[in-house]
């Protein structure tokens, strides 16, 4: 899988550019909520609060598109329609699935940031 596929690179310099100095800060709000919102997936799987489970999805899925993450937001949308089912299975798996693209995406901007 490309960078292109984990990290929009354009919607990201269109962002620098509207953000000026602020975009460093956009970025690591958009780590550490989104570091908070995966926790909220795990809760709510635990819980098996499929409705909590959605929303947050739902929720995270719309940092991920608006950050430029478009392989992450496509994981949370898969993890928002298997919370829309009162069973979890998919959602378990898809919970890993966005763990680790996380990381990928996280290793990636914090490398956009050092240029």
């Amino acid at each position: 899988m490309t960078d292109r596929q984990h990290l929009d690179e354009e919607a990201l310099a269109e962002l620098q550019d509207v953000m000026e100095d602020e975009f460093d800060v956009l970025i690591q709000t958009y780590i550490v909520d989104s570091r908070d919102r995966i926790a909220s997936l795990k809760t709510a799987l635990a819980a098996a609060d499929a409705d909590a489970f959605a929303r947050t999805a739902h929720s995270l899925k719309g940092s991920c598109i608006n950050i430029g993450a478009p392989r992450l937001g496509e994981l949370c949308l898969e993890a928002e329609e298997a919370g829309k089912v009162p069973d979890l299975v998919e959602a378990s798996r898809l919970v890993g699935a966005i763990e680790q693209e996380f990381v990928t995406v996280t290793s990636l901007l914090e490398g956009f940031l050092v240029r």
